[in-house]
Protein backbone atom coordinates (compact mmCIF):
# COMPACT_ATOMS: atom_id res chain seq x y z
CA UNK A 1 0.00 0.00 0.00
CA UNK A 2 2.91 2.43 1.00
CA UNK A 3 4.21 1.64 -2.65
CA UNK A 4 1.02 2.44 -4.63
CA UNK A 5 0.88 5.93 -2.33
CA UNK A 6 4.51 6.62 -3.46
CA UNK A 7 4.18 5.48 -7.09
CA UNK A 8 0.66 7.70 -7.05
CA UNK A 9 2.56 10.88 -5.79
CA UNK A 10 5.51 10.64 -7.97
CA UNK A 11 3.28 9.91 -11.31
CA UNK A 12 0.97 12.93 -9.89
CA UNK A 13 4.03 14.85 -9.46
CA UNK A 14 5.02 13.97 -12.81
CA UNK A 15 2.32 14.62 -14.23
CA UNK A 16 2.27 18.24 -12.89
CA UNK A 17 5.62 19.01 -13.88
CA UNK A 18 4.92 17.76 -17.92
CA UNK A 19 1.98 19.71 -17.31
CA UNK A 20 3.65 23.04 -16.38
CA UNK A 21 6.72 22.60 -19.13
CA UNK A 22 4.34 22.07 -21.50
CA UNK A 23 2.49 25.51 -20.44
CA UNK A 24 5.74 27.50 -20.47
CA UNK A 25 6.75 25.78 -23.84
CA UNK A 26 3.39 27.28 -24.96
CA UNK A 27 3.79 30.50 -23.78
CA UNK A 28 7.05 30.81 -25.07
CA UNK A 29 6.17 29.83 -28.82
CA UNK A 30 2.98 31.91 -28.50
CA UNK A 31 5.67 35.10 -27.15
CA UNK A 32 7.67 34.05 -29.78
CA UNK A 33 5.36 34.18 -32.44
CA UNK A 34 3.90 37.51 -31.21
CA UNK A 35 7.34 38.61 -31.19
CA UNK A 36 7.98 37.48 -34.86
CA UNK A 37 4.86 39.25 -35.86
CA UNK A 38 5.96 42.79 -34.34
CA UNK A 39 9.17 42.44 -36.25
CA UNK A 40 7.70 41.64 -39.28
CA UNK A 41 4.96 44.41 -39.01
CA UNK A 42 8.25 46.72 -38.13
CA UNK A 43 9.97 45.49 -40.76
CA UNK A 44 7.53 46.16 -43.35
CA UNK A 45 6.89 49.58 -41.77
CA UNK A 46 11.03 50.38 -42.87
CA UNK A 47 10.84 48.92 -46.00
CA UNK A 48 7.59 51.35 -46.59
CA UNK A 49 9.91 54.10 -45.31
CA UNK A 50 13.06 52.92 -47.03
CA UNK A 51 10.80 52.78 -50.36
CA UNK A 52 9.71 56.81 -49.38
CA UNK A 53 13.06 58.14 -48.65
CA UNK A 54 14.25 56.61 -52.17
CA UNK A 55 16.38 59.50 -54.20
CA UNK A 56 15.30 61.42 -57.53
CA UNK A 57 18.15 62.05 -60.25
CA UNK A 58 17.75 62.86 -64.02
CA UNK A 59 18.50 60.27 -66.73
CA UNK A 60 21.40 62.09 -67.95
CA UNK A 61 22.63 65.57 -68.32
CA UNK A 62 24.12 67.16 -71.68
CA UNK A 63 23.44 63.61 -73.25
CA UNK A 64 25.31 61.74 -71.08
CA UNK A 65 24.04 59.05 -68.76
CA UNK A 66 23.74 59.38 -64.61
CA UNK A 67 24.44 56.14 -62.64
CA UNK A 68 24.59 57.90 -59.16
CA UNK A 69 24.10 61.15 -57.26
CA UNK A 70 26.92 61.67 -54.02
CA UNK A 71 26.34 63.69 -51.24
CA UNK A 72 29.09 65.30 -49.19
CA UNK A 73 28.04 67.46 -46.14
CA UNK A 74 30.67 68.00 -44.56
CA UNK A 75 31.49 69.86 -48.02
CA UNK A 76 28.40 70.79 -49.11
CA UNK A 77 28.84 68.34 -52.14
CA UNK A 78 25.54 67.04 -53.58
CA UNK A 79 26.30 65.86 -57.36
CA UNK A 80 25.30 63.69 -60.21
CA UNK A 81 27.55 61.08 -61.27
CA UNK A 82 27.96 60.03 -65.02
CA UNK A 83 28.89 56.87 -66.08
CA UNK A 84 31.59 57.69 -68.27
CA UNK A 85 34.62 59.47 -67.91
CA UNK A 86 36.13 61.59 -70.17
CA UNK A 87 37.61 64.90 -71.47
CA UNK A 88 33.93 66.25 -71.75
CA UNK A 89 32.33 64.33 -69.27
CA UNK A 90 34.86 65.35 -66.55
CA UNK A 91 33.91 69.37 -67.57
CA UNK A 92 30.37 68.40 -66.87
CA UNK A 93 30.59 66.56 -63.26
CA UNK A 94 32.06 63.87 -61.66
CA UNK A 95 32.28 60.43 -63.04
CA UNK A 96 32.96 56.79 -62.62
CA UNK A 97 36.19 56.41 -63.64
CA UNK A 98 36.49 52.63 -62.40
CA UNK A 99 35.34 49.51 -60.60
CA UNK A 100 32.31 47.88 -59.29
CA UNK A 101 28.57 50.32 -59.85
CA UNK A 102 27.16 52.19 -57.10
CA UNK A 103 26.23 50.60 -54.02
CA UNK A 104 27.56 47.50 -55.26
CA UNK A 105 30.42 45.22 -52.94
CA UNK A 106 33.91 46.49 -54.43
CA UNK A 107 35.57 49.79 -55.08
CA UNK A 108 33.23 51.94 -57.14
CA UNK A 109 35.88 55.00 -57.87
CA UNK A 110 34.69 58.62 -58.78
CA UNK A 111 36.95 61.00 -60.51
CA UNK A 112 36.71 64.89 -60.72
CA UNK A 113 38.21 68.02 -61.38
CA UNK A 114 38.60 70.19 -58.16
CA UNK A 115 37.01 73.19 -60.07
CA UNK A 116 35.58 76.23 -58.69
CA UNK A 117 32.39 74.69 -59.96
CA UNK A 118 29.82 73.76 -57.50
CA UNK A 119 29.18 70.09 -58.06
CA UNK A 120 32.82 69.61 -58.82
CA UNK A 121 35.21 68.11 -56.32
CA UNK A 122 36.71 71.59 -55.33
CA UNK A 123 36.61 70.80 -51.49
CA UNK A 124 37.48 66.79 -50.68
CA UNK A 125 41.05 67.88 -49.48
CA UNK A 126 39.34 69.18 -46.42
CA UNK A 127 37.58 65.99 -45.32
CA UNK A 128 39.27 63.96 -42.71
CA UNK A 129 38.58 59.99 -41.67
CA UNK A 130 35.22 59.74 -40.08
CA UNK A 131 33.73 62.18 -42.38
CA UNK A 132 30.33 61.11 -43.77
CA UNK A 133 29.27 60.41 -47.70
CA UNK A 134 25.79 59.27 -48.79
CA UNK A 135 25.51 57.60 -52.23
CA UNK A 136 22.13 57.12 -53.96
CA UNK A 137 21.80 54.34 -56.88
CA UNK A 138 19.42 54.03 -59.91
CA UNK A 139 17.04 52.27 -57.94
CA UNK A 140 17.12 55.00 -55.69
CA UNK A 141 18.49 53.41 -52.60
CA UNK A 142 20.86 55.99 -50.87
CA UNK A 143 23.26 54.14 -48.95
CA UNK A 144 25.82 56.20 -45.96
CA UNK A 145 29.83 55.83 -46.24
CA UNK A 146 32.42 56.63 -43.95
CA UNK A 147 35.93 57.73 -44.63
CA UNK A 148 38.56 55.74 -43.58
CA UNK A 149 41.67 57.05 -45.15
CA UNK A 150 42.72 59.72 -47.12
CA UNK A 151 46.07 60.65 -49.04
CA UNK A 152 48.28 61.88 -51.53
CA UNK A 153 49.91 59.57 -54.67
CA UNK A 154 51.75 60.19 -58.08
CA UNK A 155 49.10 59.94 -61.24
CA UNK A 156 50.04 56.76 -61.71
CA UNK A 157 49.77 54.84 -58.30
CA UNK A 158 47.14 52.86 -59.29
CA UNK A 159 47.02 50.72 -56.12
CA UNK A 160 43.49 52.67 -54.63
CA UNK A 161 41.47 51.58 -57.60
CA UNK A 162 41.92 47.56 -56.56
CA UNK A 163 38.75 45.67 -56.16
CA UNK A 164 39.71 43.52 -53.51
CA UNK A 165 37.00 44.63 -50.82
CA UNK A 166 36.69 41.66 -49.01
CA UNK A 167 33.12 41.58 -49.69
CA UNK A 168 32.37 45.63 -49.00
CA UNK A 169 31.34 48.40 -50.62
CA UNK A 170 33.63 51.23 -50.62
CA UNK A 171 34.13 54.75 -52.57
CA UNK A 172 37.05 56.24 -53.76
CA UNK A 173 37.23 59.55 -54.70
CA UNK A 174 39.90 60.87 -56.88
CA UNK A 175 41.36 64.63 -58.00
CA UNK A 176 44.12 66.22 -58.69
CA UNK A 177 45.98 68.19 -56.07
CA UNK A 178 45.93 72.31 -56.90
CA UNK A 179 48.94 72.09 -58.63
CA UNK A 180 47.52 69.29 -60.74
CA UNK A 181 50.99 67.18 -60.10
CA UNK A 182 49.61 64.54 -57.19
CA UNK A 183 45.98 63.04 -56.93
CA UNK A 184 44.25 63.56 -53.79
CA UNK A 185 42.56 60.27 -52.78
CA UNK A 186 39.68 59.73 -49.98
CA UNK A 187 38.48 56.19 -49.35
CA UNK A 188 35.22 55.55 -47.67
CA UNK A 189 33.46 51.72 -46.47
CA UNK A 190 29.82 51.21 -46.17
CA UNK A 191 28.26 52.01 -42.76
CA UNK A 192 26.36 48.78 -41.67
CA UNK A 193 23.15 49.65 -39.84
Amino acid sequence: MKKYILTSIFLLFLFLNITCIYKCINENLKLNYNNNIVIEKQSRILDLEEKDKKEEMPENIEGYKVIAKLEIPKINLVTNILAQTNEKTLKISVTKFWGANPNEVGNFCVAGHNFGKDNMFKNVNKLKKGDKLFLADLSGIKLEYEIYDTFIVEPNDTRNLSQKTNGKREVTLITCTSDSKLRVIIKATEVKK
